[in-house]
């Protein structure tokens, strides 16, 4: 099989040049959106007769993608997966010809999978051994479980709100977790500037070639499997769906869908081009809201909603791309709020037998919608996207240590921003110091404890422990430390026989060793570790801080100040005396979910006077469900009156997500409720306090008695 990959153009300026999957950016005008284009007449007289015989995966369309053939060291039969009639969905909708395209069934359960293996695969046939790229969850894990097959080591940036399955999905394939406490373009921002500092290459996402190429197999497949579903039209060809449905992030399935499916009608393969059915989660719905106004650029938003892989807040040049696609032939642009996505996703379990995560449950829900407003008219048939699943991964097999956690500083408007003291280069340096990683290797465990608070106390570094040699050496494969303290007088290999296994060895021989032991020396040994060894300390004959001093210098850091800022002080690792550490003490975190100022106002005071619980605060049942997943709580208080979402609305959400429906909650509002209002809030709160009646006294009772 050949691919009949000709030229790029630039999509914005036009500009043409030559076949390179690895492009990154027109030499005219400098935009990183270009387009792969190929010899659409020569593949025209090939399909689908090409096709007979061709395995079941992506790959068998390699005369219209970038690359050929397949890895097959890295791909894991990617592509081609079912595309299923949702009958139980028709009769509950009276509408016939309903269809899921169940991308759950790809290698990590998600339709990322086909990018994930078109980028890696030219990363490793470009010679790329280290990739940065920034995720919203589901791209993060296909690029995790293919860089792992690949070879290459991705450094993987989240933001805070990911779950933390998907962090530890990622962590279990072997990447380099890096958790952002900002907005998910903050988060670009932040991987494009360490990808650049340290020299690594940044994946594009929907700008690189393989992204957007892959998924227009998506459409391919779709008119394959609708012809071999339906049969084939009056002329032979395939057959596309009246409408494409899929709830969108950053844009690049619904760009790829559609471009596949205009090659396809340029070919003569199909007759007709799909209506786009662009769903979005109404809490960052940048496309919907512009899309609704009429304007041709969509204004940037930020995230509001539980919907993690949908919160991308700036579409840039995709909703134009979409928008254009969208008005060519009557398609849409919908909104969906959360309370709506988690009742389509229940019922989409329940009637269908389709478990699916929040992002395909958004696309469902905008498919009812779209269905009871008579958006889709009767007999049309309609593909919906299933996006992905979300599966566990153990936690205790990756220990404690599987994500960098990358603060932001939270700005007036309640948006995350860099630290204005600070900067992109301090945030930058703070993470130099998390993804720097230090071995210590002492048999002695209080021994290895102190060094590690040693370090940690000024420090962010990153610090593994190893009782042996032999175990030091395991740790330095699966984690390439860049420093390594060691004993000498350890069981199965001691201390020389570990440095000259590492010093022989050409992947190992860089890495500094700081020698810490009690043993004397002869000068056969003092020989052998000027040769081996950064240098050598003797235990109890050094101030730490000194110690500590020099594995920064050895590390090309800058130089530490006490993390609490007083003196430090020695310790004597032969004693084994420990440092002193300030214990505050841990505040409980209480959510209130208020609209009210006043009301929030006059809580949070009586709150906060008692000296021991940490107020997070909320102005709408959305804000407030995303403040519940982020913090967790010990106790939620609740206004049952909200904009968007009311209280009882929030109360069913908690009570059907087992992570939620432990927190108690205290109800205050101003509803006057009823008996039936009552008996429903029932079984789901602790208490009700009425705020026509209120007694500050009775209302700190009450959440002291549940919390103290």
């Amino acid at each position: 099989m050949s691919s009949y990959f000709t030229h790029i153009v630039c999509l914005e300026c036009g500009q043409e040049q030559a076949a390179d999957p690895m492009a990154k950016a027109c030499p005219r005008c400098g935009s990183q959106w270009l387009d792969a284009r190929y010899n659409y007449q020569t593949v025209a007289g090939l399909w689908p007769a090409a096709l007979a015989g061709r395995g079941d995966s992506l790959w068998r369309y390699g005369e219209l993608l970038p690359l050929a053939e397949p890895d097959p060291e890295i791909s894991m039969g990617e592509g081609f997966t079912s595309l299923t009639r949702l009958y139980s969905y028709e009769r509950l909708y009276h509408h016939e010809h309903l269809y899921i395209k169940d991308e759950r069934q790809g290698p990590t359960s998600s339709f990322k999978d086909r990018q994930a293996a078109l980028a890696v695969t030219a990363m490793r046939r470009a010679g790329i051994t280290e990739c940065v790229l920034a995720s919203t969850g589901n791209a993060g894990a296909a690029y995790a479980a293919y860089c792992a097959r690949a070879g290459i080591k991705l450094w993987l940036f989240l933001t805070s709100l990911v779950p933390s399955e998907k962090m530890r999905e990622a962590a279990l394939y072997g990447a380099e977790v890096v958790k952002v406490s900002g907005t998910y373009d903050e988060t670009k921002h932040v991987a494009a500037e360490f990808a650049k500092r340290k020299g690594i290459h940044l994946d594009r996402g929907a700008k690189a070639i393989p992204g957007k190429e892959s998924m227009k197999t998506l459409a391919f497949e779709i008119a394959e499997q609708l012809a071999f579903n339906l049969g084939a039209d009056a002329s032979g060809r395939w057959r596309s769906p009246d409408w494409y449905i899929q709830a969108v992030s950053g844009g690049i399935g619904p760009m790829g869908v559609w471009k596949g499916f205009e090659e396809l009608l340029q070919m003569g393969l199909i007759e007709k081009m799909p209506r786009l059915g662009i769903i979005q989660a109404a809490g960052c719905a940048p496309m919907v809201n512009a899309f609704k106004a009429g304007h041709a650029q969509a204004a940037p938003v930020i995230p509001k909603t539980l919907i993690t892989v949908l919160a991308t807040g700036d579409p840039g040049f995709s909703y134009g791309y979409l928008r254009q696609a969208v008005l060519s032939n009557g398609g849409t642009m919908e909104a969906i709020e959360d309370g709506r996505t988690f009742e389509a996703m229940r019922r989409l379990a329940s009637k269908a037998g389709y478990s699916v995560e929040p992002a395909t449950a958004v696309a469902f829900a905008g498919l009812e919608k779209m269905l009871a407003e008579g958006t889709i008219r009767p007999g049309e048939v309609v593909v919906v996207n299933c996006s992905g699943h979300t599966f566990t991964a153990e936690s205790h097999i990756l220990g404690d240590q599987y994500v960098h956690d990358l603060n932001l500083a939270a700005g007036q408007n309640g948006t995350a921003h860099l630290a204005p003291d600070e900067g992109l280069d301090s945030a930058i340096r703070i993470l130099d110091e998390q993804v720097t990683s230090i071995l210590i290797v002492d048999d002695n465990p209080s021994d290895r404890r102190l060094i590690r608070r040693l370090l940690q106390r000024y420090k962010r570094y990153r610090i593994f422990e190893a009782a042996s040699g032999s175990e030091a050496l395991k740790v330095v494969v699966d984690h390439r430390p860049d420093v390594i303290l060691a004993d000498l007088t350890m069981p199965e290999m001691d201390g020389f026989t570990l440095l000259e296994r590492l010093k022989n060895d050409p992947q190992t021989a860089d890495i500094p060793v700081v020698v810490v032991s009690a043993k004397t020396l002869t000068d056969m040994d003092a020989r052998m570790l000027k040769e081996y060894s950064e240098s050598v300390w003797t235990k109890g004959g050094f101030d730490t801080r000194q110690l500590v001093d020099h594995v920064v210098k050895v590390l090309g850091d800058v130089s530490a100040p006490p993390a609490d800022g007083r003196l430090s002080r020695s310790y004597s690792i032969e004693t084994h005396e420990t440092p002193v550490e300030e214990n505050t003490g841990d505040k409980q975190v209480i959510v209130i979910i208020e609209d009210n100022p006043q009301d929030l106002r006059l809580a949070r005071r009586l709150l906060e006077s008692e000296g021991s619980y940490r107020i997070i605060s909320a102005a709408s049942g959305r804000d407030g469900l995303k403040a519940l997943y982020e913090h967790h709580p010990e106790l939620l208080i609740l206004d049952l009156m909200l904009p968007e979402m009311d209280g009882f609305e929030v109360l069913r959400i908690i009570q059907n997500d087992p992570k939620l429906r432990d927190i108690p909650v205290v109800v205050l509002s101003a509803k006057e409720l009823t008996a039936a209002e009552r008996t429903e809030l029932e079984p789901y709160i602790t208490s009700v306090v009425e705020k026509a009646s209120f007694d500050r006294n009775q209302f700190l009772y009450i959440v002291n008695r549940i919390l103290k």
